[in-house]
């Protein structure tokens, strides 16, 4: 028999929900990381839905020899909104819960998305007008450069990599739009022909995942330069890469360049996501190290006598084998 009415799953969902978005005020929302060699802790803006904390002052300092505009809290009337309005959804869950209408869930979820893309539109904004509305008098001015922070993931500023993503208040955030979102879904598989939830709900993950999957950036020859020697990449047979979890792509001119960067501590082992190796006899792609199968020759010309190259078959390895001669090589030993 069809009911208008919310199942107790959606009811808790929606309590749960109600309690991590009022959570979430006590926590930063956004994070903006600057790495660069001459901090080498990095420098970081926590963004509250009330406040601007972190490394505030320093980077305003830097903010100040490039013509950007320094950061104050009584600048951004969001800090003043945002809180109200994260209160405000947190007690329309709880009134969509009461009110026990699936209509009524369903307008809470609309508009809270609407809400969630709203808020990301004014950040885009926000970021924009920091980042291109530079003082012409500024002490660096390079021509054309605008110091736009990404919006989400990772974007090289100068000499600074910036990394855009949620804090622990934006996952809070996230988690409490998903559950309601699983409430409504539930209500649909209560009155509607949707068979099985669990496969919208796989696809909802699936979609989530792919939206946010962070891909390795291809090496463009006389370019980009080898993140380990500091030589310019002008062999495209023997290169390599690091994917950081941040979404950094890590270049280099030689596959033994990647591990003495790794050797060095250059990066955590924790932070790195895939490493990658140039595909030696197949038009010189990408491949993934774990795939890759290694060979070593002194007849390798490597730009840092690593003589070691990649290749994504076995066959394609064998076959330069016969031609010149070598060892086959264990990634796993490799770059221990």
């Amino acid at each position: 028999m069809k009911t208008n009415k919310l199942s107790n799953i959606a009811k808790g969902c929606l309590l749960a929900a109600a309690i991590i978005l009022a959570a979430s005020i006590k926590f930063p929302i956004w994070r903006i990381e600057l790495n660069a060699p001459h901090y080498p802790e990095g420098l970081a803006l926590e963004i509250h839905a009330n406040d601007i904390k972190g490394d505030v002052d320093i980077i305003n300092g830097l903010n100040h020899y490039i013509g950007m505009k320094t950061l104050h809290k009584e600048d951004f009337i969001e800090f003043t909104v945002l809180p109200y309005l994260i209160i405000g959804f947190a007690a329309l869950f709880l009134i969509t819960l009461l009110i026990n209408r699936k209509k009524f869930l369903y307008f809470t979820l609309g508009l809270f998305v609407v809400f969630g893309i709203i808020a990301m539109i004014d950040f885009w904004r926000w970021e924009y007008n920091y980042g291109h509305n530079l003082n012409p008098d500024a002490a660096i001015k390079v021509p054309g450069m605008a110091y736009q922070p990404p919006l989400i993931g990772y974007k090289q500023l100068l000499n600074f990599a910036a990394y855009s993503i949620p804090d622990i208040g934006g996952w809070m955030f996230i988690g409490s739009g998903l559950l309601v979102v699983l409430a409504t879904f539930w209500g649909w598989k209560k009155t509607s022909k949707i068979p099985n939830i669990n496969a919208m709900l796989i696809l909802l993950t699936v979609l989530s995942i792919s939206s946010c999957t962070s891909k390795v950036d291809d090496i463009q020859l006389g370019r980009d330069y080898c993140e380990f020697c500091k030589m310019k990449i002008s062999d495209e047979r023997f290169g390599a890469a690091i994917l950081s979890k941040k979404g950094k792509t890590i270049k280099f001119d030689d596959i033994a360049c990647m591990k003495e960067f790794i050797k060095a501590g250059e990066i955590e082992k924790s932070n790195i996501k895939e490493m990658y190796l140039t595909d030696f006899s197949n038009n010189h792609t990408l491949i993934q190290a774990t795939h890759a199968f290694l060979l070593k020759s002194e007849t390798f010309s490597t730009p840092m006598e690593g003589n070691t190259a990649a290749f994504s078959s076995e066959d394609s390895m064998k076959k330069i084998m016969n031609e010149s001669g070598g060892n086959i090589v264990n990634w796993n030993g490799f770059i221990q």
